[in-house]
């Protein structure tokens, strides 16, 4: 396919010889203000003519399944020189792109063996689309001016859209992610790459002179290929371990992997642990000296300690059955057979008493409003029970006291803390009668701490202000 070279500027005037002398007269004739007048007018004519006709040239169309984002204005090129722009673009019935565009006209006409395809000189706007020309030979046929050219010497742009038509919707949409993940870890990171571009003249100084040590001693990076070979040799033997190694640690990042979540709370939680293991260590070191001061001061008592335990360990042999037949009557092995057992199943032994006696049943639970008054007295009935006209109430610092007891004031106390013999009647004066509802522990006087006479928190219905 020939190619033309880009249209040449025109050719500059030639240069002009000196002018003669100026004749000077005294009053132009008619006839050169005529001539000067005429010559004005051509230069004029020559300006518009250059100016307007646009230094001629010819459109030509070409017809596509669609135009490419092609827009007005946009540049026709030959070899990257602009030869032309796009004048119009019409739309047929049948739905296709009608491209009229104009070329310069020191490449009209165009022959036949022309092809046009659009193109596109980059992604960073979608109106920079261009037509490229490749011209036919001048030995073809000419096209004529307005000709369209065929259908099998045009080429369409090939969008990006198409390129990824040609993925699967799986690998599109995969390729959308990291095309958004590779936009997401970079952002920002501009600052930093141009940082590492002017470390990268360094980098290859730094690599060109590694690769100059390494092959400087022949014999000695030699030998070190050749036992990599072996070493690699080796490995390679041993194909199957390696594999189950790469599996393993596949399998092993994968649960990794799968806590994530944990990882990434331990990881944030780190730095707060290391802060609380830095103020413990810092406590750690004045601690340790108090430790090295209770050791020093439990060395005397080290020899006793260890008389205690020799001493001790007859006793630990002796209990040792105990505590074996304790654990076994506790919890044995099978049903049945231990203490456990015995109240796993007293539930049930409830559960039957109340279905097979509910009449019982029914007796005690209505007995207990009645019953439950004597509960607090419990003590002075025992008392009353086990040892009557000793004990009838609760112990007290001589040992025992009564409800009633017979009182013998032979004395009393008289002026200057003398005692004086008592008659019958001064006897009885200290003496209550009519205390019939006295509480539990009402048979003293009240306890400092208000723990008698005990009433439940006026449950019961007794008087608290009964007291000796």
């Amino acid at each position: 396919m020939a190619t033309t070279s880009p249209p040449s500027p025109p050719a500059s005037p030639a240069p002009r010889g000196p002018l003669p002398p100026p004749v000077r007269s005294s009053r132009p004739s008619g006839a050169g203000r005529l001539l000067a007048g005429g010559s004005l007018a051509l230069v004029v004519l020559i300006v518009a003519y250059l100016v307007f006709a646009g230094g001629g040239g010819a459109n030509y169309k070409l017809e596509l399944n669609e135009a490419g984002q092609l827009v007005r204005g946009d540049q026709v090129q030959v070899g990257g020189v602009p030869v032309g722009s796009v004048k119009d673009i019409e739309l047929t019935k049948d739905f296709k792109a009608v491209i009229t565009f104009h070329v310069a006209g020191s490449l009209t006409p165009l022959h036949a063996g022309t092809v046009a395809q659009i193109r596109v000189p980059s992604l960073s706007s979608v109106a920079n689309r261009y037509i490229a020309l490749f011209p036919g030979p001048n030995s073809a046929p000419a096209l004529p001016p307005g000709s369209t050219l065929p259908s099998s010497a045009t080429r369409e742009v090939v969008d990006l859209d198409k390129l990824f038509n040609v993925f699967t919707p799986a690998t599109r949409r995969g390729l959308q992610e990291l095309i958004q993940g590779s936009a997401e870890q970079y952002a920002g990171a501009g600052p930093a790459f141009g940082k590492t571009t002017e470390l990268f003249s360094p980098s290859f100084a730094a690599t060109d002179h590694l690769f100059a040590e390494l092959v400087r001693d022949q014999p000695v990076f030699t030998n070190f290929l050749v036992e990599s070979a072996k070493a690699v040799t080796t490995i390679g033997a041993r194909s199957e371990q390696l594999t189950d190694l790469v599996g393993n640690a596949d399998t092993t990042f994968a649960a990794i992997g799968s806590q994530q979540e944990n990882l990434a709370r331990a990881l944030r939680q780190l730095p707060v642990t290391l802060r609380q293991g830095s103020r413990t260590f810092v406590g750690l070191v004045p601690t340790l000296a108090a430790l090295t001061q209770l050791v020093n001061a439990s060395k005397p008592t080290s020899q006793p300690l260890t008389a205690l335990f020799s001493r001790l360990r007859p006793l630990v042999i002796t209990a040792t059955p105990v505590v074996h037949n304790f654990s076994l009557a506790t919890s044995r092995p099978g049903p049945n057979n231990d203490l456990t057992d015995f109240f796993r199943a007293l539930p049930g032994l409830a559960r039957a008493l109340s279905s097979a006696s509910p009449a019982s049943v029914t007796a005690l639970r209505e007995s207990v409003p009645i019953s439950a008054f004597f509960g607090p007295y419990t003590p002075d009935l025992t008392g009353l029970l086990r040892t009557f006209g000793q004990a009838g109430a609760y112990y007290d610092a001589n040992g025992h006291y009564a409800r009633v007891t017979p009182v013998f004031p032979d004395f009393k106390l008289g002026a200057n803390n003398n005692l004086t013999p008592a008659s019958a009647q001064q006897a009885l004066e200290t003496l209550k009668a009519g205390q019939l509802r006295r509480c539990p522990g009402g048979a003293t006087a009240p306890a400092a701490d208000g723990s008698s006479p005990f009433t439940d928190n006026g449950m019961l219905s007794c008087n608290p202000l009964e007291t000796p």
